[in-house]
């Protein structure tokens, strides 16, 4: 009665979820039938259903969803006695819907199979699925179409990890299908005398190819179903399931774990003349675009297989590369880019200095290599002219939406990449002399009656792709590309791309003959791009950056020009279209050639430059603290990352120490009085850091000012970037030992402090940016400063702290805490740690069981499996520092899990790995058993909730340590 009642709710909810005007009421139905979904009463009422005449279509999706996610996911859920009738019932369901619906059919076999998947072949009797699915057709021919799509799914399933079996299991289940591969392959042979089931055998087909069978070439090159997918390539109409079976016929020739090429020579020999005669058939305009796509397939994943073959630059080979490069022509992108990883496979092996050249002595393999890359040269050629017209803008660009215009930018950067490939083959010079005669061309469109940009722009764009490749000093072509450059109009995409070309080939303006010559022309057109469009101006700002940072040397004598510029960008004097953001590139620059100046100029520059800078910082706190206190941050924190930028890339490590100690009140100022703003703080401590790491010990007094005022603010604000400081200061300061009683306090007030406001978990999650950087500056404390940590008061606190942190969700603050941890644990193995080992062990071993049991949890599902290397690590280094007490305290934990969610060899597998570990093993090697047993405990959520509530991680580090 019960379950008659719900099966009537499902229909309703159903109806209510698709039928219903109601949006409200269609989110409760569907909440309602996710739920209903993880009950146990939902096997049968999904059965009943499915079984029930009168259900409609959307009833019978649903309950076949219910069901295969049923299977697939809770199994464990059925008493084992139950599962020959599940099995005859699906049986039944794929009987009674052999014709369809489809969608309902594919659903009830999928089921079937990961039923398999679960029961090894000696429980499903008749000799395992395989056997039993032949018996089947056999006395049921009715019924194949049914059963083939069942044989179809078979092999997709072993590898499909929403199946919640144990790996130990899925290892075994995949044997199985292979060991029956033979029969698989005979019932499908079988099935071809039924014509209307070709296509549907060759998907089955193509399907089992991909376990790894281990059938000899020899024996697939003459058997029946590989030679009728090969028939079906030449048929009128082309069969996506025969292109489907000769890929991943190809695929298989060249795994390593089928012998590889030289074993599957007589499987090849009668592929690749089938495939190479369909080449005639890229060229023929009759054919569908589905149909040279599926071509076009097949040649590229003969490129990418066969590439060492080809490589070697034979007749053959050259056949299939030319059948490429007719590829790489087509008009369709999506067709011609499937040969590009091809070309980069080939340009790897040609370019590569200890590629496999089976030549004696040194001099026969360098001249078999130079013979390779003559070979291939005139191919790299006609593929530089092929891909490059791809990379034009369309007539219709400015009506492109945002995701069409993705889409383009992502095929520029793939057809950057060839030619990137091409030039590593014929060198830059040669290519770039390819690029330099369709410049040409493009550029007599520019001066026409429509003054064509577009065509100019993509020969640009693909002149700067190979911008690396160039030489230095190449003397033909760059100079000419330089002169070129002023003749082009200012289309703003195209000063864009002229301006990212001139940042692109800035080493060249340095060190080519007439390179510096070149200088005022470029620096022209720049100072044009960054008054023309945002684009354009970040574009300029980029390239200006460039040449300061390769041409600082010869630029040193033009500073008063370089800040001519800067001023006209940044201080507003000119039209500087660019971000804030952008204008840091001129910052940087300037701060580069700076560098290169001489102690004294360079201090004198360094004070112009910043006091560019302090002027409108100065200006608002004249005004009085209550106007500073109501700026918006970004008014502030503009001219606060400039300082940032100084302080990183000017490197003269007094003149800045004497810059900061001059700006320090002003600084003081805007700590004092904006604390309280994330954003504004944040600019500022990355000001600081960057003037501690390029000033080092040059900061004398300053250093105990800025420590003074952060340890104080910290308490009242609580800033993340405080501790992010103190981190940096660690870093440079903490074994010097003048310092070390002031860094002792900052550290135990931070510390402490941190330690109260992360009181639990769900602080850490309120707060994972102070845990972050908390932990982060704790692993910096144990590299830089033990002797100040270590024997502390916080540091078992801190410990303390940690334990309560390493299930947070926030990946940066997990990390952080186990990074900790493992510092902590690896104590040994830094020469500065070594004599803290005892206060270390005074500390873990009392809290060691408790510790590994939360590491324990978060592998088995307390943190999620992306997680899994660095929780991994961590307890490795644990067993490591521990030994046999460590894995002690692993046994205790993993006993408490049941042996319903974890069974007894499991428990040992992974308890040996650890073992191992503690004996020295390599950590590498035991991260298999460890990767396990989280798989075995997350395989569903019923065994996941299992052992995290036995594991109870969130619950043990409320107890306090004695």
């Amino acid at each position: 009665m019960q379950s008659m009642e719900l099966q009537n709710t499902v229909k309703e909810a159903l109806n209510a979820l698709y039928h219903h005007p109601d949006d409200a009421v269609r989110m409760q139905a569907d909440r309602w039938l996710q739920d209903f979904q993880r009950t146990l009463d939902a096997w049968q009422v999904a059965d009943n259903l499915l079984h029930d005449a009168t259900s409609n279509l959307e009833t019978l999706i649903f309950c076949s969803q219910t069901l295969r996610s049923k299977v697939q996911r809770d199994f464990e859920e059925l008493p084992s006695e139950a599962f020959r009738q599940l099995r005859d019932s699906l049986n039944n369901l794929l009987k009674k819907f052999h014709k369809g619906p489809p969608i309902v059919r594919t659903q009830i076999s999928i089921a079937v199979a990961a039923l398999a998947v679960h029961v090894p072949a000696e429980d499903w009797g008749d000799g395992g699925i395989v056997n039993w699915l032949r018996d089947e057709m056999n006395s049921h021919p009715e019924y194949i179409p049914g059963f083939l799509e069942l044989l179809t799914v078979l092999p997709e399933e072993t590898f499909n990890y929403k199946i919640a079996a144990r790996p130990e299991r899925r290892r075994h289940f995949e044997k199985e299908l292979t060991s029956q591969m033979e029969i698989a392959l005979n019932i499908l042979t079988a099935c071809l005398n039924i014509s209307e089931l070709k296509e549907q055998v060759l998907e089955a087909f193509a399907s089992w190819l991909r376990l790894k069978h281990g059938i000899p070439g020899s024996v697939l090159a003459t058997h029946p179903l590989v030679l009728t997918a090969l028939s079906s390539l030449n048929s009128d109409i082309l069969s996506e399931a025969s292109v489907n079976v000769v890929s991943e016929l190809i695929h298989y020739t060249a795994l390593g774990s089928s012998g590889g090429v030289s074993v599957q020579m007589p499987l090849i020999q009668v592929i690749v003349p089938q495939v190479m005669s369909l080449q005639v058939q890229l060229r023929d305009s009759s054919k569908d675009e589905e149909d040279v796509k599926a071509i076009a397939r097949l040649f590229a994943d003969m490129g990418d297989s066969y590439v060492e073959l080809i490589a070697t630059g034979s007749n053959e080979a050259m056949m299939i590369v030319n059948a490429l490069l007719e590829v790489a022509s087509l008009p369709e992108y999506d067709i011609a880019s499937m040969t590009f990883n091809f070309w980069h496979s080939l340009q790897v092996i040609l370019t590569k200095r200890n590629s496999n050249i089976p030549f004696g002595d040194e001099a026969s393999v360098e001249a078999e290599r130079n013979r390779r890359l003559q070979v291939f040269r005139q191919s790299y050629e006609s593929l530089v002219s092929l891909v490059s017209f791809r990379v034009q803008y369309p007539q219709d660009y400015q009506d492109l939406s945002y995701e069409d215009l993705k889409e383009f930018k992502q095929t520029r950067y793939a057809v950057a990449d060839v030619l990137t490939d091409a030039a590593s083959v014929l060198c830059g010079d040669a290519t770039l002399q390819i690029l330099y005669m369709k410049l040409v061309e493009a550029v007599s469109y520019c001066g026409n009656e429509q003054s064509e940009w577009r065509p100019a722009e993509a020969a640009l764009f693909c002149i700067r792709a190979i911008s690396n490749y160039v030489s230095v000093v190449e003397a033909n072509v760059m100079p000419q590309v330089m002169d070129l450059l002023s003749k082009l109009p200012h289309q703003p995409q195209l000063l864009q791309t002229v301006c990212l070309i001139i940042g692109a080939y800035s080493k060249w303006l340095d060190a080519a003959p007439s390179g510096f010559s070149k200088l005022p022309l470029v620096i022209d057109i720049l100072m044009g791009g960054m008054r023309t469009s945002e684009d354009s101006a970040a574009a300029a700002a980029l390239a200006f950056r460039h040449i300061c940072d390769d041409c600082r040397k010869k630029l040193c004598a033009y500073c008063k020009q370089l800040f001519h510029i800067y001023y006209t960008a940044v201080n507003g004097e000119g039209s500087f279209k660019g971000t804030a953001e952008d204008s840091l590139h001129l910052v940087e620059a300037l701060s580069m050639v700076i560098t290169e100046l001489p102690p004294e100029p360079a201090k004198d520059a360094l004070e112009e430059l910043c006091s560019s800078v302090v002027a409108p910082l100065q200006e608002v706190i004249n005004l009085g603290p209550e106007v500073l206190e109501k700026k918006h941050a970004r008014e502030l924190t503009v001219h606060i990352d400039r300082f940032a930028y100084i302080f990183r890339y000017v490197n003269h490590p007094g003149a800045v120490a004497d810059a900061i100690h001059r700006l320090w009140p002003m600084f003081k100022v805007i700590f004092d009085l904006r604390a309280w703003d994330m954003r504004t703080m944040e600019s500022l401590c990355r000001a600081c850091k960057y003037a501690v790491r390029t000033s080092g010990r040059f900061m004398g007094i300053t250093i105990g000012a800025m420590l003074e005022e952060i340890q104080g603010l910290y308490q009242q604000h609580h800033q993340p970037c405080f501790l992010y400081l103190s981190s940096e200061v660690i870093k440079i300061f903490g074994s010097d030992p003048s310092c070390a009683s002031y860094l002792k306090n900052m550290i135990e007030a931070l510390f402490k402090h941190t330690t109260c406001l992360l009181t639990s978990i769900k602080e850490f999650t309120t707060r994972p940016d102070i845990a972050d950087d908390c932990f982060l500056l704790a692993s910096r404390c144990i590299r830089y400063c033990p002797q100040l940590f270590i024997p502390s008061t916080v540091f078992p606190a801190l410990v303390d702290c940690s334990m309560i942190g390493i299930t947070v969700q926030h990946r940066e603050a997990s990390n952080s805490v186990l990074t900790f941890l493992s510092d902590i644990f690896d104590l040994a193995k830094s020469s500065k740690g070594e004599q803290f080992l005892s206060i270390r062990d005074s500390v873990i071993i009392l809290r060691g069981a408790t510790i590994t049991r939360i590491l324990v949890a978060a592998l088995t599902g307390a943190l999620p499996n992306s997680r899994l290397e660095t929780v991994a690590y961590t307890l490795l280094a644990l067993t490591r520092a521990y030994g046999m007490q460590a894995v002690g305290w692993a046994k205790e934990s993993v006993s408490l899990i049941p042996l319903t969610a974890v069974k007894e060899v499991e428990r040992s597998r992974f308890l040996q790995s650890l073992s191992d570990a503690a004996a020295g093993a390599d950590v590498n090697v035991l991260m298999s058993p460890v990767e396990e047993l989280s798989d075995v405990c997350r395989r569903n959520r019923t065994v996941q909730e299992i052992v995290q509530g036995a594991l109870k991680p969130l619950e043990l580090n409320l107890v306090p340590v004695s």
